[in-house]
């Protein structure tokens, strides 16, 4: 699994662990509070790179890259 791959996987599993989105995966962060931590710097290491990876992917409007992820790790 490259790092990319990972990365991606990470968004839908890994869960915000502090703050007003406690307990809410990545993926699933409003765009405002991603655009609100963009300007005020993303904090250092994998959440950090997690929360500016999804807000490019919310930026560009690709969300829909990480549904067939999600569904995929969703119980049935």
């Amino acid at each position: 699994m490259s790092l990319n791959s990972k990365i991606l996987l990470d968004l839908v599993s890994f869960k915000m662990p502090y703050g007003k989105y406690k307990g809410r995966l990545i993926c699933d962060l409003p765009e405002h509070y991603m655009v609100w931590y963009y300007q005020k710097g993303f904090p250092v290491g994998k959440l950090g790179v997690l929360m500016g990876t999804m807000y490019e992917i919310q930026l560009n409007g690709l969300e829909y890259l990480l549904t067939p992820l999600k569904e995929k790790r969703s119980p049935h």
